[in-house]
């Protein structure tokens, strides 16, 4: 499986959250807590807003721990709106196609988990995306085709909606060809400057999900922590495992749930499957 995180709020150096907390993404690369996996070294990858709508994004084959220019390139950028993934492949190639996040305009994607036959579903899944977007896919994933066919269901314009869509195509495609709880998923996408995260699987046993409490909150509480004042009012962060052990500072995502980040607000809500 993987781990991941998605950062908004005041542009924060890259290094701060991929190097810098005590259980940074880049320590879970190698010692993951909550994962399904402790090594996560399939690759990696980070996508960033700057001035342009659409966000940069560099990925590697490399496990996020031996990548020097991930290092030199955390260094000095800064984001307001940051995607980082770490990769353990569940089956498909280890090339850069196939590392997230997965971008298309103005959108990013990522994904941990898995689609349960995915070499049976394939082409009926695959056959569904819009021909429009169908010349877009690079890799050869699971997680690749989800997004395509949440982006085909409308993700652009309603993305509980897209994704509660795409999702439902793949159960409905699973029963069709026989397969057993064929989702397991937490996925973010960001349209660059709103996040929708999930949390879901057929089995109602999804992969951990959390999502960081309110800042100033938390600054009232620990008035001598100096990573805390260097983070805006409104900076916010949903991650597959704690960055630390501050209590209070990380909430537990409900299975079978949404969480939508705009600004300072958050937004959970159930999240069922619909038909596509």
């Amino acid at each position: 499986m993987c781990r991941w995180l998605a950062y908004s709020g005041a542009p924060v150096g890259l290094e701060d959250l991929l190097f810098k907390p005590q259980n940074s993404l880049v320590m879970q690369s190698k010692h993951s807590k909550l994962g399904a996996t402790t090594v996560n070294g399939d690759g990696f990858g980070i996508g960033w807003y700057g001035a342009s709508d659409t966000p940069g994004v560099y990925r590697s084959t490399e496990p996020a721990w031996n990548d020097r220019n991930l290092r030199e390139l955390s260094a000095v950028a800064r984001s307001r709106r940051v995607f980082a993934h770490i990769r353990a492949s569940t089956g498909s190639a280890v090339q850069q196609t196939n590392c997230h996040p997965f971008r298309n305009g103005s959108w990013l994607w990522m994904h941990n988990g898995l689609i349960a036959g995915f070499h049976t579903l394939k082409r009926d899944l695959a056959i569904e995306v819009d021909p429009a977007l169908f010349p877009d896919i690079e890799g050869s994933t699971d997680s690749e085709l989800l997004f395509f066919l949440a982006l085909t269901f409308g993700l652009r314009d309603d993305p509980l909606t897209g994704v509660a869509r795409a999702v439902g195509l793949v159960e409905e495609t699973a029963d069709r060809r026989g397969v057993e709880e064929p989702v397991q998923m937490t996925v973010a996408t960001t349209d660059g400057e709103t996040t929708w995260a999930f949390r879901y699987s057929s089995s109602g046993d999804s992969r951990s999900l959390f999502h960081s409490t309110d800042i100033s909150t938390l600054r009232h509480q620990y008035p001598d922590n100096p990573e805390l004042h260097g983070l805006s009012d409104d900076a916010r962060l949903v991650v597959s495992e704690p960055l630390g052990d501050l209590r209070g500072a990380w909430r537990e995502v409900p299975e079978s749930s949404s969480v939508t980040i705009h600004g300072a607000g958050e937004d959970i809500r159930p999240f069922a499957p619909a038909a596509p």
